[in-house]
């Protein structure tokens, strides 16, 4: 039998693949370690994670971090080490942006489209207005027997309806998508058509702006329909909605005639931040400038709003202290200790409640107080009101339900919220790691719930209404309506007709 060759030494060097070299995991623990101190620099709800109240343990989420770094055999290891410490915050406006190129030298912001000689359907597209959300309700209401459809989301504004009880209650249902008026297309429709009908020339900012207040006066009219249907109550459905604009604060003041009192807003205590108090005082400069004789109470509100903000600016510097201790240690939530928070005013702006003011100067109100955009609908109902939540009520939406519930207007139904809580008052700042080049994008601001908690904690509901094994959805929206109706009952039994809030606004 013929013996096989043997290789020369050389021979068998020259084949044998090349070893990998070790991974180096120490650029990788140094982008962590940068990852964390943009986040002690910038993170506004950090201090509220960092509280035994947060529910995340971040020396215990750290270590373990650090440990699954050293383990780390490849990039991908490592990269997923970055993004579960990320994800383990459990906030979605605390998250990793896509990388891109880098800007080009000769990039330009091209001018919006011009849209006065356009037709309705052509201007609103081309400020970017079309639907994202899903328009039915997050519960198969519309399925149930003895319940009617009296707007169907697409011609009207909400989509909205009336179930008649077994036990002959009227309970009204008003579905609240999204918080982002850009979304509404026949909105977009009609306040082109009325913005038209003035002799000034259109432009996209007018048209932005204009469908705001449409927004709030399309849900006003869903309300006072309802009060000529002879509803018992109003259940207004927010489910899956993933937030959006300042309508989620506006919108709680149609709902009472009471007073309503916006959310203290804390703005992370950076340098950067600055610009958010440069904008509001110059908001407030601008229509101090202009004649508002005969309104002394107005003119005073703002020069005390130009102080109080001047003076929240200059504190910035105050406010700034080491951070790194959130890695090592668990402290109760307390933004005037060391949190690197600062008072910014109010989700409202500079004062949480304004009285509506008079004829003419809403404008000049609203930059004050930015719900004056409501005054002409504040009250339109003030019956019993329920705010339908599920587990994807996010940002903006968690704020109107927040709102209602914070100020006793409404009682919440359903399930906990997502727990994003206040994303951004201005455009975020990227936190971008030097090695790997990943960026991340960090909220801004933390708006307070009446019981001085972060509402990034989500909204917890006052009535549950979960899921249950084997439950279909229509079966659970039946559940819905009957617990509605025993606590309006309840109410009416404890002699609290027409508000079944008692005890509401007590955390």
């Amino acid at each position: 039998m013929a013996s096989t060759p043997m290789l020369s030494k050389a021979a068998q060097s020259a084949v044998r693949p090349d070893p990998v070299p070790a991974f180096d995991v120490k650029p990788w623990l140094a982008d962590y370690a940068s990852l964390k101190k943009h986040l002690e620099q910038q993170y506004s709800h950090l201090a509220w994670f960092a509280s035994p109240q947060g529910g995340v343990n971040l020396p215990q989420l750290d270590r373990r971090t650090q440990r699954i770094l050293q383990q780390a055999e490849n990039e991908d290891d490592a990269k997923a080490a970055l993004f579960a410490f990320v994800n383990a915050f459990h906030d979605g406006h605390l998250r990793q942006k896509p990388s891109i190129a880098p800007a080009r030298a000769d990039a330009s912001n091209p001018p919006k489209a011009a849209i006065d000689k356009m037709d309705a359907a052509s201007a609103c597209a081309a400020i970017g207005v079309g639907p994202t959300s899903a328009i039915p309700f997050s519960l198969p209401i519309e399925g149930l027997a003895n319940f009617t459809l009296t707007a169907d989301g697409m011609a009207q504004v909400f989509r909205a309806g009336v179930l008649h009880t077994e036990a002959g209650m009227r309970i009204g249902v008003i579905r609240i998508p999204t918080f982002v008026t850009a979304e509404y297309t026949a909105l977009c429709h009609s306040t082109w058509a009325t913005l038209k009908t003035a002799a000034t020339p259109l432009d996209a900012r007018m048209l932005e702006e204009a469908m705001e207040g449409a927004w709030l006066g399309a849900l006003a009219g869903q309300l006072k329909q309802m009060q000529a249907q002879g509803v018992s109550a109003v259940v207004v459905d927010v489910g899956s909605n993933g937030g959006g604009g300042d309508t989620g604060d506006s919108a709680a003041r149609l709902f009472t005639s009471r007073p309503v009192k916006s959310a203290r807003l804390l703005m992370a205590a950076t340098p950067a931040n600055a610009a958010y108090f440069d904008e509001q005082l110059d908001g407030l400069r601008n229509v101090l400038a202009r004649p508002l004789d005969g309104h002394a109470e107005l003119q005073a509100a703002l020069r005390q709003g130009v102080s109080d903000f001047e003076n929240r600016k200059a504190g910035i510097a105050g406010r700034v202290c080491d951070m790194s201790w959130v890695w090592r240690e668990r402290r109760p939530f307390s933004p005037a200790a060391c949190s690197r928070l600062i008072d910014g005013g109010f989700a409202s702006g500079a004062v949480d409640f304004l009285p509506a003011a008079a004829p003419g100067h809403a404008g000049a109100a609203a930059a004050l107080y930015w719900p004056a955009v409501a005054d002409a609908y504040r009250g339109t109902w003030s019956g019993p009101v329920y705010v339908l939540t599920n587990g994807k009520v996010a940002s903006a939406a968690e704020m109107f339900a927040a709102t209602m519930r914070d100020n006793g207007i409404a009682r919440i139904i359903g399930a906990p919220t997502m727990g994003l809580g206040c994303g951004n008052m201005q455009k975020p700042r990227l936190m971008l790691l030097a090695h790997s080049q990943l960026r991340f994008q960090a909220p801004d601001c933390v708006r307070l719930r009446a019981d001085g908690s972060d509402e990034v904690a989500g909204i917890a509901p006052d009535l549950p209404l979960l899921p249950t094994e084997g439950e279909s959805g229509r079966a659970r929206a039946v559940r819905l309506f009957h617990m509605v109706e025993a606590d309006l009952k309840a109410d009416l039994k404890a002699g609290n007709a027409g508000t079944a809030l008692t005890g509401a606004a007590t955390q």
